[in-house]
């Protein structure tokens, strides 16, 4: 079987040591948490946890049926098999020189890219989009003085249900 990225949406009760939980339930198995983001959904004692891995398809089945045996998951849903839209944002430092800036402020225009703080040395960007969109990105900026970035995790939701 193919090995590929797999993104896993967990619904848990917002309590402290569930996550704990769920990493040791990948980790025990052997599989690495490529990213994970998590957050409270519009009821605060419920929180949306995704997760990419990667895998094969009997990987992430096994992976569902651990996951639902932990006490507060109350949903496990491989948001891979089903349409979905997925999202990243990075911040990004840019040291400022008289010989990138415009070639940085022209990139932005360009790119669309979010001006999150300008300073005479220092500007910081705000980029979202796919994982590809993303890597492309940083090729990118790498090019441009890059001081440093900082990524979220991959962020998912199934378009219909």
């Amino acid at each position: 079987m193919e090995v590929k990225e797999n993104t896993i949406s967990i619904l848990v009760n917002n309590r402290p040591d569930v996550l704990a939980r769920i990493a040791g339930t990948f980790s025990g198995r052997g599989f690495n948490i490529e990213s994970v983001s998590a957050n409270i959904t519009r009821n605060p004692q419920i929180t949306r946890i995704i997760i990419t891995t990667l895998g094969t398809r009997e990987t992430v089945i096994k992976l569902d049926k651990q996951l639902s045996k932990l006490i507060d998951v109350l949903e496990v849903k491989d948001l891979t098999r089903v349409e979905s839209s997925c999202r990243e944002m990075i911040l990004v430092r840019l040291k400022l020189t008289e010989a990138n800036h415009g070639k940085i402020m022209q990139t932005i225009d360009t790119l669309k890219w979010k001006i999150v703080s300008m300073g005479a040395e220092v500007c910081i960007l705000e980029i979202t989009g796919g994982e590809e969109e993303i890597d492309n990105a940083l090729a990118i900026l790498d090019k441009l003085g890059m001081d440093d970035f900082t990524r979220t995790g991959l962020i998912a939701i199934e378009r219909c249900r």
